[in-house]
């Protein structure tokens, strides 16, 4: 057998949902819904449709390496310099592109527990040392955080709002464990679900960048802006930062398709709000369903909810998915006894609950 990288064999591969055609094969079901991966349950835009369909009829050539339309876009969306930005293949390559630069071998990283699990699968690959600091309530701890620093610490992951607790902290939080950081380790805020958040003290990112040169921002395109399937997401960052990420980002890991419909997101708000504002009402209409069944949860401020499903998630996960409804068991998470559902259609929050009573 061939030599592999030791630090391969000391994590497990990610695991994503099932996806729902395996599923109906499996199980000969003929109606299924994915609620497990934080999906946006509506389609494109018209606009961004359209977009990608212009883009497919020159998909034999290279891709624009630089992403320089949806770098303006973005530039300007943020107020920030063209030369602030990193595009990858979604934000997860973000992640490990931080990783891999300022943290490998002999570097630490600390995260919250649990958390995204990728921040782990990226350290623990890179053979950089990690530390795991246990959320409080389903909130971040950062005041143990704080205390894990050390002079070989790296990177910082934040996520806000975080997976799966669906918490945030906020702009005091941020700001106070900015301060009290050392400037040479990166803080790397995850705001994969920002766009979700309805709250007056979620924090300024960018604003706090110019501040504290050390905190970086990624953002993806996947959540609110249901291009998941094209993989696309973005950093923001100081441009010395940026460019050193460039250095180790493989050429033209953006596809055509995904830039365009990326930059057609932009010019299309409108729908999106129109969205935000589906997935609010439903998170709600969730809220008080889960309430009148005397089932526990963690308010969200995301497109998903963590619930207190019973003493065994998997059994109810199994149970749930049996009957063609897919949500998350979050026994991997450390969190026996909980499942994490996405917001859904109207139709499908209403399939969830009605089984779910059904189960239990």
């Amino acid at each position: 057998m061939q030599a592999a990288n030791p630090y391969i064999f000391k994590t497990k591969p990610y695991v994503p949902g099932k996806p729902i055609d395996e599923v109906r094969r499996e199980l000969g079901l003929k109606s299924v819904i994915k609620l497990a991966s934080n999906e946006n349950p509506y389609p494109p835009s018209p606009k961004v449709l359209a977009a990608m369909a212009r883009a497919a009829r020159e998909v034999n050539r290279y891709p624009d390496g630089g992403c320089f339309i949806l770098r303006r876009g973005l530039a300007r969306k943020f107020n920030v310099d063209d030369d602030q930005l990193l595009f990858g293949n979604g934000s997860d390559e973000i992640i490990c592109l931080a990783v891999r630069a300022f943290a490998a071998k002999g570097g630490e990283v600390i995260i919250a527990k649990p958390s995204f699990l990728v921040y782990e699968i990226a350290s623990i690959l890179s053979g950089a040392r990690l530390h795991q600091v246990p959320l409080q309530s389903f909130r971040y701890d950062l005041q143990a955080m704080r205390a894990k620093v050390n002079g070989r610490t790296r990177i910082i992951f934040i996520g806000n709002p975080d997976n799966p607790a669906g918490t945030y902290i906020t702009q005091r939080q941020a700001e106070d464990f900015l301060r009290s950081v050392p400037k040479n380790i990166l803080v790397f805020f995850d705001e994969a679900y920002f766009e979700y958040v309805h709250a007056d003290d979620y924090p300024d990112t960018l604003g706090l960048m110019k501040k504290y040169p050390n905190l970086m921002v990624a953002r993806t395109f996947s959540k609110m802006y249901g291009l998941a399937g094209l993989r696309i997401g973005y950093g923001i960052a100081r441009r010395d930062i940026i460019d050193i990420l460039n250095r180790l980002r493989e050429p033209f890991n953006v596809n055509s398709m995904a830039q365009a419909a990326a930059a057609a997101v932009l010019a299309d708000e409108p729908y999106y709000r129109k969205i935000a504002q589906e997935i609010h009402a439903q998170r709600l209409y969730l809220y008080r369903s889960l309430k009148a069944m005397n089932i526990a949860f963690e308010e969200s401020f995301t497109n998903f909810i963590l619930v207190r499903a019973g003493a065994d998630s998997s059994v109810i996960a199994d149970a749930l998915l049996n009957k063609g409804v897919i949500v998350r068991d979050m026994a991997v998470w450390g969190l026996k006894g909980y499942i994490r559902t996405s917001i859904g259609t109207p139709a499908e929050n209403k399939r969830f609950i009605k089984t779910l009573g059904e189960i239990l």
